[in-house]
């Protein structure tokens, strides 16, 4: 299924709220009277032009007395505003115990402030419209509510001196960036690293890996290459990427050492 394509549970979704809503002989002027929306945005959900949000499934749900039909699919639907590829891990990472990244290009996207967001976004190529780059800013900025999460997930991250260093967006942008990574490493449950440049032993030379446990602790790694990405639950493949993420570790520098990289790189700039 292409990127522009409507997906499956949001046609599904839609068909089952326009038949509750005509069971009920409502039109959809009633039922967005009830859900603080408009018809025409009641129309585009049914026809699965529109991802609604999780306030709007709730609504729907008691508006057309659905017993808990329509908000049984509200954390599934929450990862529809993501691109296809990325979808199945989007609700890991929503939802995880633990997560450990190594980013040798660009900083996170948890940890991305959104000026630094934009910037990506706007060098990607080919280029996007700017109602495309606005609604991928939003997508992520919405991920960064798990660092806000009540049962906190442990984060870990090892990201490359050399993104550090990248001015995105001009200088400005990166030192709000640099300055936001400090303020993420001083939460208890977030463990940041720098890997040096001048390490003459590096572990991560194949690329982007994510290491996720899931809230039932069953282990995950997801990977991004050119053209494409994977999420691997095979337990032997996983168990070589936690070896290659303990490993990374140990050549990185401490935590400490790099709040402290970090500073000296923000106040150079």
């Amino acid at each position: 299924m292409s990127e522009q394509e409507i997906s499956a549970l949001r046609l599904s979704f839609g068909r089952q709220a326009r038949m509750l809503r005509e069971k009920q002989q409502l039109n959809r002027d009633d039922v967005g009277e009830s859900c603080h929306c408009s018809g025409s945005m009641i129309g585009a959900v049914e026809r699965g032009e529109r991802i609604p949000d999780t306030a709007l499934i709730h609504n729907l749900d008691k508006a057309l007395d659905a017993k808990g039909l329509l908000s049984s699919v509200a954390e599934y639907m929450a990862t529809e505003k993501y691109r296809a590829f990325f979808r199945d891990y989007a609700g890991l990472e929503r939802t995880c115990h633990a997560l450990n990244a190594y980013a040798p290009l660009l900083i996170p996207g948890l940890l991305q402030t959104e000026a630094y967001a934009r910037a990506t976004f706007r060098a990607g190529a080919p280029a996007m419209s700017e109602e495309e780059i606005e609604r991928e800013i939003a997508a992520r900025i919405e991920r960064q509510e798990l660092l806000k999460r009540d049962n906190k997930p442990y984060l870990g991250f090892i990201i490359e001196e050399s993104v550090l260093q990248r001015p995105l967006g001009g200088k400005e942008v990166l030192k709000e960036q640099l300055l936001h990574l400090l303020e993420c490493a001083r939460l208890h449950f977030v463990t940041l690293q720098v890997m040096p440049t001048s390490r003459e032993e590096h572990a991560g030379l194949n690329g982007y890996m994510t290491l996720v446990t899931s809230r039932e602790h069953r282990q995950f790694v997801y990977l991004e290459y050119p053209g494409g990405s994977e999420l691997v639950s095979d337990k032997k493949r996983v168990a070589h990427y936690q070896e290659r993420y303990g490993i990374l570790r140990a050549q990185a520098l401490s935590p400490s050492e790099s709040a402290r990289f970090i500073e000296k790189l923000a106040g150079e700039l």
